[in-house]
């Protein structure tokens, strides 16, 4: 073979095993798709509560189109900080998520030394459902709408008072909202929770409270209490006769108990991109909306940079409510 020819077998020899190369270079070296692996969703309140049923639907449905299992892990605790924090310092790659509520727009404003930052931690990926509250009251006060109620509180100061699920809670932030906006002076009631709240006032323990629609509804309907205002701008579907606050004479008023999937701040945007799209897909289904409804929820749906708004106009809401108010947790 002359060295013409010796050249130009060598220089098949390397095109050859260049192209050997190429063929085995997908299955060796090139990122399988996400997930590969079981996912982590985390929920920052107890078993048996309202975000972990939804949060457990939302589960089998992200198991179903993802084809990983997403395996829910509860993890209550500071207001639903100690889940939320385990998120934000968790690997951003989209295997440990979090399914959070309004308590992550309120934690920065009450508590002062917080070892994350909502905002700066977690990447907003949608929100899933949310449900208003309704300003109730025991059935043996002598009000029958929120102006009624503003005239007692300010006929007699500090006379009333008010249950809510714990000092900072959404339910406390709430009444404290139209304490300012209306001037009146109540006492502030904590309770360990949503349910006891409620029962203190069925009980009349306490004599008013913002509670979930989904819990207080029926007991509206029964008589044993007495609705006065829903927090959001529309009435509530199951409690058509209780008017929103706005029209019982609060202007502006505006508060909903949100949930939604988070993720830690630096995930890939095609891994986020990915558990958007296959969440909006399964709300956008009947099934899925008929058991966010039955659950008491009313179905959202958002793309990120909606949430990523909404997330940043709640924690400046409730931030001032909170400064303004004095509301503090350490």
């Amino acid at each position: 073979m002359n060295d013409c020819g010796a050249v130009m077998f060598r220089g098949m020899i390397r095109c050859f095993a260049t192209a050997a190369c190429l063929v085995a270079w997908p299955a060796t070296a090139w990122p399988q798709e996400y997930p590969v692996r079981p996912v982590r969703l985390l929920v920052p309140f107890a078993a048996g509560g309202g975000l972990s049923l939804i949060g457990r639907v939302m589960a089998q449905k992200l198991s179903a189109a993802l084809g990983q299992t997403v395996v829910l892990e509860n993890r209550p605790g500071a207001n639903g900080n100690i889940a939320a924090e385990l998120v934000a310092k968790s690997a951003p790659d989209g295997y440990t998520l979090l399914f959070g509520n309004s308590s992550l727009t309120i934690s920065p404003a009450v508590y002062h030394k917080l070892a994350y930052d909502p905002a700066r931690d977690l990447a907003p990926i949608s929100m899933v459902s949310s449900l208003p509250f309704v300003l109730s009251v025991h059935p043996s006060m002598p009000v029958h709408s929120v102006k009624e109620l503003i005239a007692l509180a300010k006929a007699k100061p500090g006379a009333l008072d008010y249950a809510s699920a714990g000092t900072g809670s959404l339910s406390h932030l709430s009444m404290e909202l139209v304490r300012l906006r209306t001037g009146i002076k109540v006492v502030h009631l904590p309770y360990k929770g949503s349910a006891p709240a409620q029962i203190a006032v069925l009980s009349g323990e306490a004599q008013c409270s913002f509670l979930g629609v989904p819990g207080a509804h029926s007991e509206i309907k029964a008589g044993r209490l007495r609705g006065l205002g829903v927090t959001t701008k529309t009435r509530a579907a199951v409690i058509p006769q209780v008017p929103t606050m706005q029209e019982a004479g609060i202007a502006g008023y505006d508060v909903l108990q949100w949930n939604g999937l988070f993720a830690p701040t630096g995930t890939p945007r095609s891994v986020l991109d990915r558990l958007y799209r296959e969440l909006t897909r399964a709300l956008a289904t009947s099934e899925f909306k008929q058991q966010l409804k039955a659950l008491g929820t009313d179905p959202q749906g958002s793309t990120p940079s909606e949430f990523a708004s909404f997330f940043r106009a709640e924690t400046e809401k409730w931030a001032e409510v909170a400064k303004r108010s004095g509301t503090r947790l350490d």
